[in-house]
């Protein structure tokens, strides 16, 4: 039998983050698993229930014309920030759809960058959307882009 989204994360990164390579272990299987969030190369670097970062460093492959990371590469690492901590924090047997997300883009994107989200802990998997905020900071702690995500979560069918 195959373990739902949530346990599987919880599952995976207790038994990896611990060791030196297992947050690097973590992001690498994540990019498996989803295919185009793992395209960016963004690090897991915290998940626990209602906390997740994820790291992106810049470099070519993420970068636009304007020699700062693209647009919907930040996009892409927001949707991962929050929708990692989100599942993460579900009860088992929920699931969970992005189906909005809003960004604002405040300064160029240079460097490392770091992606953080809190969110509420959901108590049951009953139909309904939440909204969940992340935030992106360069290396000097100063906010380049904010998100709202908003999931739909259900009962697994």
């Amino acid at each position: 039998m195959s373990l739902s989204i949530g346990p599987a994360l919880r599952k995976y990164w207790r038994l990896l983050s611990p060791f030196a390579a297992g947050r690097w272990l973590f992001s690498r299987f994540l990019g498996l698993y989803a295919p185009y969030s793992g395209s960016i190369r963004a690090q897991v670097e915290r998940l626990q229930p209602g906390h997740g970062v994820v790291v992106l460093k810049e470099r070519r492959r993420v970068r636009n014309h304007l020699k700062s990371v693209h647009a919907i590469a930040l996009v892409n690492l927001a949707e991962m920030v929050t929708g990692l901590t989100l599942m993460n924090s579900l009860p088992d047997k929920t699931r969970g759809i992005l189906v909005a997300i809003d960004m604002q883009f405040l300064k160029k994107a240079r460097g490392r960058l770091v992606a953080e989200c809190d969110c509420d802990i959901p108590s049951d998997n009953a139909e309904r959307e939440v909204l969940v905020d992340g935030v992106i900071k360069n290396s000097q702690g100063e906010i380049v882009a904010t998100a709202q995500a908003r999931w739909l979560l259900g009962p697994e069918k």
